[in-house]
């Protein structure tokens, strides 16, 4: 590609840039891809936004060097920010009244992730300034992968919402206690692996939840008023919100907070001030979808570019194994005294072994924050992110069929879900 564009150089003419013309067929292909994918495998589409995403990646595409900084770091986290408010916006914190259970479930999962993963890292002989990064990155769970994959099987069910509940609860985690630990690494120099053991690092854990929550309070607060203006335009409507969720996620992020953070704790807040049923509107969606597809297409592309030697595929998957069996156990033992079944427990964990966008913002927060170790972060971090992006989409298809939550048509195309239980003003069945 860079003799290509040298060859042409003299007759460019100044624009946009040849990596814009990369960036608009790239997105092309991932959307044709995944369009095929579905309809010919009955998979889920994001598997060929992956594809082709890691595809570019491994062959070099410039546009995506890691680390990943500027205008493609705004990108992802914008797009993730979306899927968060939208993600935010399902959860009802009434509903934790008559089911306490969920939280347990959700702090023994997010627990134990990140014990098993520190555990065996340590076992490892790996250090703890990247163990505990690495711990942190391993316990995040992937909404985005979660919420495009029962878009297209149209899955409804306890098992869906389950998992929607505590994939929201456990990116809440990650990304406050993540964030918090990048800037405590900033402060420090980079070597601060046993600061969370201290009691003062909870101050930094407090700055990036209360500066996210205040950039999310005036978000929710414009976007009531939007929502309480006489109805007009869709579309503008669309527009509108979609523009106060950059500007406030961006100046929360800014302040020292965390864009994705304010973007799901938006949602959370916008769905506490007006308790009635709302649904996140079709053209908002479809307004969205682009910035969703780069997102997985960036995530993919970014991750392919990780260390791919042999020696460090062991470790990989023992640290996955490692992941998955731990939230496994969370669940069931979350599920004793609760409306979900152990088996039903079991499939929540396969939908929440993917790894996505939330992962790869925390490696790159970490990598920014301790130069020393970026190389080592990354080396495990992106391959596993990956691996979970492509095959946890597969496994999260196959617990919601195995589940009985997908109607018999489900994959073979796409489709609006079924309104859920928070949605119709009721409680979670699971």
């Amino acid at each position: 590609m860079a003799e290509l564009q040298s060859f042409w150089g003299e007759w460019i003419r100044p624009s946009a840039g040849f990596p814009a013309v990369q960036w608009a067929l790239l997105l092309a292909a991932a959307a044709l891809a995944g369009q095929l994918l579905q309809r010919l495998l009955a998979v889920p589409a994001i598997l060929g936004y992956s594809v082709v995403g890691a595809l570019a990646g491994l062959g070099g595409f410039a546009a995506s060097a890691w680390p990943l900084t500027g205008l493609g770091r705004f990108l992802l986290e914008l797009g993730l920010s979306v899927v968060l408010f939208e993600a935010g916006s399902r959860v009802s914190l009434r509903w934790f009244r008559h089911n306490p259970m969920v939280l347990v479930q959700s702090v023994l999962e997010a627990g134990l992730s990140f014990l098993a993963v520190r555990t065996l890292l340590t076992w490892l002989a790996v250090p703890d300034a990247v163990a505990l990064p690495l711990a942190l990155i391993g316990m995040a769970a992937s909404p985005a992968v979660l919420s495009r994959v029962a878009l297209d099987l149209r899955a409804s069910g306890p098992v869906t919402e389950r998992a929607r509940t505590l994939t929201t609860l456990n990116t809440l985690y990650v990304l406050t206690i993540g964030g918090a630990l990048a800037g405590l690494g900033t402060s420090a120099g980079g070597d601060a692996a046993a600061a969370p053991l201290r009691l003062a690092a909870l101050q930094p854990v407090l700055v990036v939840l209360g500066l996210s929550f205040v950039a999310a309070a005036l978000m929710a607060l414009a976007m009531r008023l939007v929502l309480m203006l006489p109805a007009g335009s869709v579309e503008h409507t669309a527009i509108v919100l979609v523009a106060l969720l950059a500007a406030f996620t961006t100046l929360g992020a800014h302040l020292g907070g965390s864009a994705p953070l304010a973007g799901l704790l938006g949602g959370l807040l916008l769905k506490q001030i007006d308790p009635r049923p709302w649904r996140w509107p079709a053209t908002l969606q479809t307004l969205a979808s682009p910035l969703v597809l780069l997102m997985f297409v960036l995530v993919a592309a970014l991750a392919a570019q990780g260390d791919w030697s042999p020696a460090l595929w062991a470790s990989v998957a023992a640290v996955l194994a490692a992941r998955l069996l731990a939230k496994a156990l969370g669940l069931v033992l979350g599920s004793v005294g609760g409306a979900l079944r152990p088996s039903q427990a079991l499939w929540v964990a396969a939908t929440m072994s993917p790894m996505s966008a939330v992962a790869l913002v925390l490696t790159s927060q970490f990598a920014s924050a301790r130069p020393a170790q970026a190389a080592d972060i990354a080396a495990l971090a992106l391959p596993a992110i990956l691996v979970m992006e492509l095959l946890g989409a597969m496994l999260a298809a196959h617990a919601l069929r195995r589940a009985g939550e997908c109607p018999p048509s489900a994959g073979l195309g796409g489709g609006t879900p079924a309104p859920t239980n928070n949605e119709k003003g009721g409680r979670d069945g699971a």
